[in-house]
């Protein structure tokens, strides 16, 4: 099957100093991909426990001290999680941008991104009158979450098969 040219910004990326530099390096490139999945380790393991949280489990645990430990953990997996990505992505920009599993990657990573401002935007403002149990609409933007990041992740790996 046939596929069209990548735009040329994937392929100035993957020409560029940094594309080479990840290509041509022993080290940098296991480097950053080991990067990348302790990012997203992080990241899965703050966003699991207070997503399942939020579904239930572990009622004995307060919501909002749990969340004031965890999110920032999050944000922290993220970030390094999408910055290694993106300099393993420049190794290879020009075929992996047309990769299906990465695009369904990039969706699910955007549509968790939207779950999280709908979810701060409205469940979560009002936290402190969940009484220990969070609202319908916390209980489905975890769920949300939980399907989404699961997915992208999923989706990640399957990058290596297409």
């Amino acid at each position: 099957m046939e596929h069209e040219p990548a735009p040329a910004i994937f392929l100035a990326l993957q020409e560029s100093a940094l594309g080479h530099l990840m290509r041509s390096s022993p080290m940098l490139y296991p480097a950053a991909e080991i990067l990348h999945i302790l990012g997203f380790v992080v990241l899965m393991g703050s966003i699991v426990a207070l997503d399942l949280r939020l579904l239930g489990l572990g009622r004995t645990i307060a919501i909002q001290p749990m969340a004031q430990l965890l999110l920032p953990l999050s944000r922290v997996g993220f970030l390094l999680a999408i910055s290694m990505g993106f300099l393993l992505f420049s190794a290879d920009a020009a075929h992996v941008v047309r990769n299906p599993a990465f695009q369904a990657k990039l969706l699910l990573i955007a549509a968790a991104l939207i779950n999280i401002a709908i979810a701060h935007l409205g469940p979560w403002r009002r936290v402190l009158l969940w009484h220990g149990n969070a609202s319908g609409g916390a209980k489905l933007t975890g769920l949300a979450s939980l399907l989404l990041w699961v997915g992208a992740i999923c989706a990640g790996r399957l990058i290596a098969y297409f």
